[in-house]
């Protein structure tokens, strides 16, 4: 049985219900706009609470488990990061027809990451590399395992066999499926052995804010956890190139089978991608080629 909602497990959520929960529970902020931010999201939906706060509501059953998290965690975590994290100020509860929890954040100025707003693309993927390095170096006792949480972030590879299998036989005539499928099992045959550690989960462009050119703050945090960190290494190749690419590496104390199960789940999120596009969208396809054969000929060096 799905989530209330759509028959996806979506609700419905707009300014006006986001404006009723603010004066219901928080009557303080009542006379605040409600406007949403620009990029809307999928796991939540984001909205501007006056000028300097955000409420912030998962969209679907499958998210809810996040806000509890991060309410933990993410006070422990960002006194201990070299760069801005969102830190909430206030968990919401169900209401106003809206099923779950909810939470209020400060705003944190700055724009998504692409390549035409880094002044310095080296600097810009060393800096993240810190940033993962000092995530990677804190304290994990009592932190979240791989799980439904984090969509199994941190866990095995072997989770996302039969769907990233599925994707290359989708796929077999746009794909070079034989390299794609050796890159694959290369990645399930490095298998992680390290102490767990913090990781974020979705380190993507859209998850990383950019101020003056600098990389100024890391958000989103629902798919964080404790477990490996090659998850992380997407953004080497869905962002990164070249020279930026090899700075991310190089700030990062990770060993070669790392970044191999890196190449994989890179490989997984763009087969699914690319298999799950409707024809009318060579662009996403496109982008999805690119990475693909990125991860192709950076497997084989």
């Amino acid at each position: 049985m799905s989530e209330p909602g759509t028959r996806a497990g979506r609700v419905r959520i707009d300014a006006a219900l986001v404006g009723r929960l603010v004066a219901a529970q928080f009557p303080q902020w009542a006379d605040l706009p409600v406007r949403p931010v620009a990029q809307r999201g999928w796991d939540n939906r984001t909205f501007h609470l006056g000028e300097h706060m955000t409420v912030r509501l998962p969209s679907a059953g499958a998210y809810v488990a996040q806000v509890e998290k991060e309410h933990a965690w993410l006070p422990f975590l960002a006194p201990r990061l070299p760069l801005a994290v969102p830190v909430p100020l206030a968990k919401g509860a169900p209401g106003e027809g809206y099923p779950w929890a909810w939470s209020v954040y400060p705003w944190i100025d700055g724009e998504t990451a692409a390549l035409e707003r880094i002044a310095d693309p080296v600097q810009f993927a060393a800096d993240l590399a810190n940033f993962l390095a000092a995530l990677q170096g804190i304290e994990t006792a009592g932190g979240p395992a791989p799980g439904a949480h984090n969509f199994h972030r941190g866990g095995p590879l072997a989770t996302y066999d039969a769907e990233t299998r599925r994707a290359i036989a989708a796929l077999d005539g746009r794909i070079d499926a034989g390299a794609v499928s050796e890159v694959w099992e290369a990645a399930q045959s490095a298998p992680w052995r390290g102490p767990p550690v913090w990781l974020h989960g979705d380190v993507s462009a859209g998850n990383l804010l950019v101020r003056d050119g600098r990389l100024g703050a890391v958000i989103d945090f629902g798919c964080c956890g404790v477990g490996d960190p090659a998850c992380d290494l997407a953004i080497a190749w869905t962002l990164f190139e070249g020279a930026g690419r090899e700075a991310f590496r190089a700030g990062l104390p990770l060993d070669d089978a790392a970044w191999a199960r890196g190449r994989g789940w890179t490989l997984w999120k763009a087969l699914i991608v690319w298999a799950a596009l409707p024809a009318a969208n060579p662009q996403g396809a496109e982008a999805s080629r690119r990475i693909i054969d990125d991860l192709i000929a950076d497997a084989s060096v």
